[in-house]
């Protein structure tokens, strides 16, 4: 994937996460972040999610009313599908990284 690419695909993601923020993270001017931040915010977000899965799961099992078993289910699936992506980003980043390193100079 070429610079660009990832480009445009990082700028999808801002503009998505910007839009479900909603209307008062529009209203702050962006400001930009190193790709360590970026990095870290992005791993942070999977932990909230698998966090707020398990508390969700935890919730049901003990028989909390208002917990239904498809809001569990649902929670549970955004979290594996939030890990898959987190690992198949890592698994992207290493490729590049490597094919980086092997470069003739």
């Amino acid at each position: 994937m070429s610079i660009q690419g990832i480009q445009s695909v990082l700028q999808q993601m801002q503009a998505t996460a910007l839009q479900a923020a909603g209307p008062a993270a529009t209203a702050q001017p962006l400001q930009h972040a190193g790709f360590a931040s970026e990095l870290k915010a992005a791993v942070g977000k999977i932990s909230d999610i698998q966090n707020s899965a398990r508390i969700q799961s935890e919730k049901f099992e003990l028989g909390v009313p208002g917990v239904s078993l498809n809001d569990v289910m649902v929670d549970l699936q955004k979290s594996s599908v939030s890990l898959q992506l987190g690992v198949q980003v890592r698994n992207k980043l290493v490729s590049a990284y490597q094919e980086i390193m092997n470069m003739q100079v």
